[in-house]
């Protein structure tokens, strides 16, 4: 069978309605990492008050990893049932209450109410045990909150897959998928500043109820703009016609497809090699790069929040660039198997170097080698993420997208929990750069021996 050739040309339609789409992706991500990553910009602070250990951390951390899997997988299935136009808006507000209900967590530290009142009941019951795990009763708090967080969280990214695929051309998809993906970037550049400011003007109950109601803002927001391309008012025939001739033909498909017939396709299975080898990467970034930085450079509390903001301001332009550069490719008549996998090579020899980045002797050195991982990370998500809108029944992406988020979570929550134990035992990140710095290689060939051609609706079976 001859290899896919490049997508035809279009001519440019009259609108751009698509990108104010792609907009409204990009702030749910944005808020998305807003939420998340509130934690980890108060590691310090909280794990002082409430007395922490770097494992107390890792398991609050682990919980969010797990229930994110789950809200992945979900999130995908629930996104092809329901339609993104539902889906969306349920996961948003859903998670944006339960980001909010995080500051009633102060409520159990209660050392000091306990003791004046009852001090035999702190005294018998120091501690929560949750799943053979022992922690301290705040601890357990923000794992409750961390799950429940999760899994509304997951989602976002099958429900925003599945936006892409339905609302842009197949040469637009890595870009778009760049475009939003990189309010990820944007949304931990801004809340180290925000929720260092609102923690030191009105502590951390309120600054978790407050970055909790910025959600509610944009479910609003979507309610008022958001319909499929064929129902859209404001959608111009031109840009409609456009959006359809640059996808495959769609297939006649039942509604769902089974979840055990996906694991038919050999792209699935490449999907989700590469998720549970590099997928957990990005966790890891997002809940201990802060502490790497102001744990092995002696930072303080500001100090921390601008090299964070930097290191997420580094990584915001690699989705951008990394669809861009497949298009770029695509445009000059590369063929789309070509395009796609040469844009994963560059981004995971990118990552190779942050191995190095524990014994460099400069705070701004170790930005630069993580931040120039983290942006390989997203180019090579919005590539990775591409690859399923190239390679399986449009019917079946979410559901794809979900398995491998799932598989990626998963792996990343024993990762985190590995990590805080390491980090317990030896104080040092060099063994969780080393391990990081070549996943993305065995990714990659995973991908190759998988799906030789990419365009191909090649089954596992064949």
């Amino acid at each position: 069978m001859p290899e896919t050739n490049t997508p035809k040309t279009l001519n440019k339609p009259d609108g751009n309605l698509r990108w104010v789409i792609c907009s409204l992706l990009f702030f749910s991500v944005a808020i998305n990492y807003l939420d998340r990553l509130t934690i980890s910009v108060l590691k310090t602070p909280l794990s002082e008050q409430f007395g922490w250990s770097n494992s107390d951390y890792g398991y609050i951390t682990g919980a969010f990893s797990f229930a994110y899997a789950f809200g992945y997988l979900f999130g995908g299935r629930l996104s092809d049932r329901w339609g993104v136009k539902k889906a969306l808006p349920y996961f948003v507000g859903a998670w944006s209450l339960f980001a909010g209900l995080h500051g009633l967590c102060a409520f159990l530290d209660l050392d000091e109410t306990i003791t004046a009142i009852a001090p035999e009941i702190r005294t018998a019951f120091p501690y929560l045990v949750i799943s053979f795990v022992t922690v301290p009763m705040t601890a357990a708090g923000f794992i409750y909150g961390r799950i429940a967080l999760g899994l509304c969280q997951g989602g976002n990214f099958p429900a925003a897959i599945k936006t892409v695929a339905e609302w842009f051309p197949v040469r637009e998809r890595a870009t778009a998928t760049g475009w939003f993906n990189a309010g990820s970037n944007v949304g931990a550049v801004a809340c180290p500043f925000i929720v260092s400011y609102l923690y030191a003007a009105v502590g951390f109950q309120l600054t978790f109820y407050i970055t909790g109601a910025v959600g509610l803002v944009w479910v609003i927001a979507w309610k008022a703009l958001y319909r499929p391309p064929e129902e859209h008012p404001k959608l111009s025939p031109s840009e409609l016609a456009y959006i359809r001739d640059g996808q495959p033909e769609s297939e006649e498909k039942p509604p769902q497809v089974p979840w055990i017939s996906l694991l038919g396709y050999r792209a699935a299975w490449a999907y989700l090699i590469a998720s549970i080898l590099a997928g957990p990467a990005w966790g890891f970034y997002q809940f201990f790069v802060p502490d790497f930085l102001q744990q092995v450079f002696s930072l303080d509390q500001g100090d921390t929040a601008k090299a964070t903001a930097s290191f997420f301001l580094v990584a915001t332009a690699g989705g951008v660039l990394g669809g861009w550069f497949a298009g770029k490719l695509l445009a000059k008549g590369w063929s789309l198997n070509k395009a796609r996998k040469t844009a994963l090579l560059v981004c995971a020899l990118c990552v190779v170097p942050i191995y190095f980045a524990p014994f460099v002797p400069s705070v701004w050195m170790a930005i630069a080698i993580v931040g120039i991982a983290g942006s390989a990370h997203q180019g090579w998500s919005a590539n990775l993420f591409s690859v399923v809108g190239d390679t399986m029944p449009r019917e079946a992406i979410s559901s794809v997208v979900g398995m491998g988020g799932f598989a990626a979570y998963m792996t990343g929550g024993f990762v985190n929990i590995i990590t805080g134990a390491i980090l317990d035992k030896t104080g040092s990140y060099i063994s969780v750069f080393a391990y990081f710095s070549g996943m993305y290689i065995l990714s990659l060939i995973a991908i190759q021996i998988l799906v030789p051609v990419i365009g191909r609706k090649s089954k596992a079976t064949n």
